[in-house]
């Protein structure tokens, strides 16, 4: 089904809670960028695949000479599908496309302009033609956009309310002519939203500038989960602090108050020989998807328990699982930025 794309009021960015037919995710392929451990990496996200192959199909996007090293890899997983698109990184939830419901019960694709986060990690032309190819593959429509932006960059309910940052989505390195205006009505045109909640910085560690899916997480149309920081010494103190005095002023659409779950940062994780310091781990770094709930985690029993504790209480009646993500994290990101839900269309509207 290819056509013409809509936009504006004829669409809905559906919840991650909502039903979905599959999850994508980039293959890692260069060894230089995991300091060694890209064999092992590897593995990891075999069993990252592995897991979400429970409860959706699995897209996985890799160069089609990489996909019989993969097959070798997954064994006999049931539920992946292997599309010939090559990548220069791994990140999915940045450079992959954003599905969107359509008033007449299909899908499409938002395909924003793509610069590994700032022009931090050239080269990044090919990550920015994977949206586009994965609307192909799909046989999708793709409402393209000049707005340079990132999947992890946003954070919506399902109704219409999304989250971000001023940090990333302001920043000179994205959209230096940009004001709030302009991506706020590139939001909407994009996604079909109607409101824009803006909160300030990131977390220390994060190439991205600040993403706010390792901040601040739906988990109902009227709940978030936000990460805070006890250690009035962290860099991370202040910041989080900051975003969670404005998150006492979010409001649903209809008017009502947000309800805010403080979540809990895990122990520094320092690296002294690698160019992140302090690596950006977050427990909101999570995926829902056909409810489970897959978190990750990093070595710390007691830290680790406690944030799934907290995230099995948000969201009752969804199994909640973690996921190590030592080795992920050293790039960066975690288990939500390796991930792009494809929702279910028999189960989306633009309502």
């Amino acid at each position: 089904m290819m056509g013409e794309a809509k936009s504006g009021d004829a669409l809905r960015w559906p919840a991650e809670w909502e039903r979905q037919e599959a999850v994508w995710i980039t293959w890692p392929h260069r060894a230089e960028l995991w300091n060694g451990e890209l064999p092992r990496l590897e593995r990891d996200f075999a069993r990252l695949a592995f897991a979400i192959a429970q409860r959706a199909l699995v897209r996985i996007n890799a160069a089609a000479p990489l996909h019989d090293h993969i097959r070798t890899l997954l064994g006999a997983t049931d539920g992946i599908e292997l599309c010939d698109h090559a990548s220069d990184d791994v990140w999915c939830r940045d450079h992959g496309g954003i599905f969107v419901a359509r008033d007449d019960g299909t899908l499409q694709i938002a395909d924003w302009r793509f610069n590994a986060w700032g022009g931090k990690f050239p080269p990044w032309d090919k990550d920015d033609a994977i949206a586009s190819l994965m609307a192909s593959a799909q046989h999708l429509p793709c409402l393209r956009s000049e707005m340079i932006l990132e999947g992890g960059a946003l954070e919506g309910n399902g109704t219409g309310l999304v989250l971000t940052t001023e940090a990333v989505l302001l920043n000179p390195n994205r959209n230096p002519r940009a004001t709030k205006d302009d991506v706020e009505r590139e939001l909407h045109r994009m996604l079909g939203t109607k409101s824009v909640f803006w909160l300030g910085s990131g977390i220390e560690g994060d190439d991205t500038d600040g993403h706010i899916d390792d901040m601040v997480r739906f988990v109902r149309e009227d709940v978030v989960v936000a990460v805070t920081e006890q250690d009035s010494h962290s860099p991370n103190y202040r910041v989080l602090a900051e975003n969670n005095e404005r998150l006492q002023d979010l409001r649903t659409l209809s008017g009502s108050r947000v309800e805010v779950i403080p979540l809990p940062m895990p122990s520094p994780l320092i690296r002294d020989s690698w160019r992140l310091h302090r690596l950006p781990a977050s427990y909101a770094n999570f995926l829902i998807c056909n409810q489970a709930v897959l978190v990750p985690v990093f070595g710390e029993p007691k830290q680790d328990d406690a944030a799934l504790g907290i995230l099995r209480e948000a969201m009752p009646g969804l199994e909640v699982t973690g996921i190590d993500a030592r080795r992920f994290v050293l790039e960066g990101g975690a288990v939500h930025c390796l991930t792009q839900q494809q929702p279910c269309v028999a189960c989306c509207d633009a309502r």
